[in-house]
C-alpha cells in the first residue's frame, strides 16, 4: 500500500487512504469548502477535532459551502484530540506559514510528497485553526511541516485555500487525474461552404460600401486566409451567412 492508497473494492475504483485533519475550526463555511477541495482531488476521509460548533456537519453555511461534496461531510467525524484523529496513519504532514525553531524539518509541498507518495505510508494532513494556526505542540507530533511558498509579505492562506493547494499537490504526487482533451469537430465546412460564404460576405461588403469593387485590392483573399486559420464547421459558416444576411436587411431597410 503505497503514498496512502488502500485496496480496491469490488464496487468501485481504489480507495484512497488520505486523512486530512481540522483542527479547531471557527468557520463553518470553511468545513464544506474544505469538502469540496478534497472531493475534487478525489479524497474523502475528513477529521475534525474540536471544532467550535458541535454540528458542524449539517449547519446551512457547510452544506452551501460543499456545494456537491456532501456525501464527504456525511462520513466526515469529529473526535476529541490530534491523537485521535491519527489512528491509523502512520505519517502525518503539519501545515504552517513559518517554520518552527524546534520540531520536524519544514518543507515545500512539491519537494516532500513525491518522495512520501512513493513510500508505504498511510498520510494524514493536519491543518490549524482559523486564527491560531496548529500549536506547536501539535506540530510535534507530526513527522513533517508543510508550508506553502507564498508572496514574503502577505503569506496568510484561507484554511480551505490551503486544503486545496496541498490536495492539489498530493494527488500530483500520486500521479493525478488525466485532463480530457477537447476533440475537434469532424464536420469542418468543406470548400464549397467556404466560398459560398465569402461570396456572400463580399455581396453584403459591396452593398454597405466597405469594399469597391473597382478596387478591392487584397481585402478578399485576406478574408480568405483569415477563414482558413479558423477552420470553421459547417454550423459555424451557417451562423456568419446568417450575420451577413441580417446586415444586408438592416442596410436595405435603412437606406429605405
Amino acid at each position: 500500500m503505497a503514498g496512502g492508497a488502500a485496496p480496491a473494492t469490488p464496487s468501485g475504483p481504489p480507495r484512497d487512504g488520505t486523512r486530512f485533519v481540522l483542527l479547531h475550526t471557527s468557520h463553518p463555511g470553511n468545513v464544506g469548502a474544505a469538502a469540496r477541495a478534497m472531493k475534487v482531488m478525489g479524497f474523502a476521509d475528513l477529521v475534525l477535532v474540536q471544532p467550535r460548533f458541535a454540528d458542524v456537519l449539517c449547519r446551512e453555511e457547510t452544506v452551501a459551502l460543499a456545494s456537491g461534496a456532501a456525501d464527504i461531510l456525511a462520513r466526515a467525524r469529529i473526535v476529541g484530540s490530534l491523537a485521535e484523529a491519527l489512528e491509523g496513519v502512520s505519517f502525518a504532514c503539519a501545515t504552517a506559514m513559518t517554520p518552527r525553531d524546534f520540531g520536524p524539518p519544514t518543507h515545500a509541498p512539491r519537494e516532500l510528497l513525491p518522495s512520501l507518495a512513493a513510500g508505504p505510508h498511510r498520510v494524514a494532513f493536519v491543518f490549524g485553526s482559523e486564527r491560531y494556526g496548529m500549536s506547536n505542540e501539535d506540530v510535534y507530533r507530526c513527522h513533517a511541516c508543510l508550508s506553502v511558498p507564498t508572496h514574503p509579505d502577505y503569506g496568510s492562506l484561507n484554511l480551505s485555500q490551503a486544503v486545496q493547494l496541498v490536495a492539489y499537490d498530493w494527488r500530483q504526487a500520486l500521479g493525478g487525474f488525466g485532463v480530457v482533451p477537447r476533440v475537434p469537430d469532424p464536420r469542418l465546412a468543406d470548400g464549397v461552404a467556404v466560398q459560398g460564404a465569402l461570396e456572400h460576405w463580399r455581396e453584403v461588403l459591396v452593398e454597405i460600401g466597405f469594399l469597391d469593387p473597382a478596387a478591392p485590392k487584397k481585402l478578399l483573399p485576406r478574408l480568405q486566409q483569415l477563414i482558413n486559420r479558423a477552420q470553421p464547421t459547417a454550423e459555424e459558416v451557417h451562423i456568419l451567412r446568417g450575420i451577413a444576411r441580417a446586415v444586408q436587411r438592416a442596410a436595405r431597410k435603412g437606406g429605405g
